[in-house]
Parts: C-alpha cells; sequence; structure tokens
C-alpha cells in the first residue's frame, strides 16, 4: 500500500488549483473562437509546450525504445492526437460546462475499455456506478429533448480517445519512468497532430499566438499540481475536489462569455462525477491503488 503524507488538506487545495488552469485552457481555446482550426490550434499547443520537456531531454534521448514499446508509443501518439483534435473542435461549438461536464466520462470509458484490453474484472458495483454516469451524460445531452450538436459527439469521441491513450500510458508506466511516458507522448502528439495542422493552416495572429502559449502554459501547470495534489494526498481524498471545475467552468462561462447557466448539465456532471469518485473510493478499498484515472488525468 502507497504510503502518503498527512496532508489531505494541500492535496484538495492543490486539486482545486489543477481545476481551476484546466479552466483556464478551455476558457483560453474558446477566446480563440475559431480563428485558428482546432487541429493547427491543437498542434501550435503542443510544439510551444515541447519547451517544458528541456529539462529532461538528455534522458530523453538516453531513453532506448523495444519496436514494441514504439508502436505503443506511436498508437498513443495517434490516438491522443484524434482526441486532442475533437476536443478543441468541441470547444469551438458547446459552451465551457458542458465540455467540462463531458469530459468526466473519461475515467467512465477507461473502466468500461479495461475489462476488454487489460481483462480487469467489472463487479457488479462498479458496473452500476458505469451505468450512472452513463446515465449522467444522457441528462447532459438530452437526445430527443433538444438537437444535438456535432461538438457533443466530437466530445463522446474525445473522451474514447483519451481513455485509449491513459490505458497505453498504464502499461508503459510499468516499463518506464513516468516522467519519460509524459515527455513522449508530447513528442508524438507533436508529431501526430502535425498533417492534421498543415492540411488547414492559416497564419495566426500574435495575439492568438500568444493565447495558445497561455493554453500551453496553464496545461503543463495543471498537470504539475495535479502531481503535487497526488503525491499529498490518496486520489480517494483529492478526486471529489475535481468537481469543483464545473463550478468554476460555469463561472468563466456567465462572466466572460455570456454562456447561459444550463441546470441539466450541471446536474448531469454532477451525476457523473459522483460515479466516477465511488469507482474510484471501490478501487481503493478493494485493491489498495488507484485503477480508475483522476479526471483531469487524460486531458489535454
Amino acid at each position: 500500500m502507497t504510503a502518503f503524507p498527512n496532508r489531505p488538506l494541500a492535496g484538495i487545495l492543490w486539486m482545486i488549483t489543477t481545476g481551476m488552469c484546466f479552466v483556464a485552457v478551455t476558457a483560453f481555446v474558446k477566446l480563440l473562437d475559431g480563428r485558428v482550426p482546432p487541429a493547427e490550434s491543437a498542434f501550435l499547443r503542443y510544439v510551444i509546450g515541447l519547451v517544458f520537456l528541456i529539462p529532461v531531454w538528455r534522458d530523453l534521448m538516453a531513453v532506448t525504445l523495444t519496436k514494441r514499446q514504439k508502436s505503443l508509443f506511436a498508437l498513443r501518439g495517434l490516438v491522443h492526437s484524434l482526441g486532442v483534435i475533437l476536443w478543441f473542435f468541441a470547444m469551438t461549438r458547446l459552451p465551457i460546462a458542458e465540455v467540462t461536464a463531458m469530459n468526466y466520462l473519461n475515467p467512465v470509458y477507461v473502466t468500461i475499455l479495461a475489462v476488454f484490453v487489460l481483462g480487469e474484472k467489472l463487479a457488479l458495483r462498479r458496473a452500476l456506478a458505469v451505468i450512472a454516469a452513463l446515465a449522467g451524460a444522457l441528462i447532459i445531452l438530452r437526445p430527443g429533448f433538444r438537437e444535438l450538436d456535432i461538438g457533443h459527439i466530437a466530445m463522446l469521441g474525445t473522451a474514447l480517445f483519451f481513455a485509449g491513450s491513459y490505458l497505453i500510458a498504464k502499461i508503459m508506466s510499468g516499463e518506464m519512468r513516468a516522467s519519460m511516458v509524459v515527455a513522449l507522448l508530447s513528442i508524438t502528439v507533436t508529431i501526430g497532430l502535425a498533417p492534421f495542422a498543415i492540411a488547414v493552416w492559416v497564419t495566426p495572429s500574435w495575439v492568438d499566438l500568444g493565447i495558445i502559449a497561455l493554453v500551453a502554459c496553464f496545461a503543463t501547470a495543471g498537470h504539475y499540481t495535479m502531481t503535487l495534489a497526488f503525491a499529498a494526498a490518496p486520489v480517494t481524498v483529492t478526486q471529489p475536489a475535481t468537481f469543483l471545475q464545473l463550478v468554476w467552468s460555469v463561472l468563466v462561462g456567465v462572466i466572460f462569455f455570456a454562456e447561459p447557466v444550463d441546470p441539466w448539465v450541471i446536474l448531469g456532471g454532477a451525476v457523473i462525477m459522483a460515479s466516477v469518485a465511488f469507482i474510484t473510493w471501490r478501487e481503493a478499498v478493494l485493491r489498495k491503488a488507484k485503477i480508475t484515472p483522476a479526471v483531469n488525468e487524460t486531458k489535454t
């Protein structure tokens, strides 16, 4: 059993900060207002993000990969690239709160895929939690009661691709250091996004480049503070704090983008988040280890 320092408050505060960072990411992407195509925006975000790999560049150059590992990292780069493109596209179509609420589906998809890919067992309680989470997604989408946007389909695809990316990372994390897994993801995704970006390339303004740079900075900061949260306290303590991200998203959407508050989105997000928290708690109790990733763990 992994021992954590007795700093639950610190873990919660770091996770709250993580949520704020990722809401800032969504807000700045929303601020682009489609002026830069989604694939190009995502590509530039990752190109700028390569700067943060400088401290580990020497270690990265010393890494030797087997043919199998190369194939897995290439596959992860592809599926993550597709997920990032769909996420950036969804941000041009949907309110910030709606994207945030649907992003909670990522760990649920991981739980489902782990059954088929990794052979994990889906106990009755976990199965019921998954069903509840999917019900939460239906509350958000409300098919038949409103016209669905292509952005909703994009977000469903985003969660699926990110779940696949996480499962590959889980396999590779047992074979090499986490910092190298993250660094290789950044490189492979940058390469994977390049052809999509070139196909739709428009010359961005300096203002838009500045916004994308802020996206890269806040995304990196969010992953760093999330790591600090996990180091300070068990995920069962920090996971519930991720729900506050939906609160920040609603406030940012209302104040800065004049987006109306949709109570169905909040309700659906709450149902999904409660399901994810239950799945995480059950795994911690039964296996004394974290199986389900935190909501933001597969994020851009």
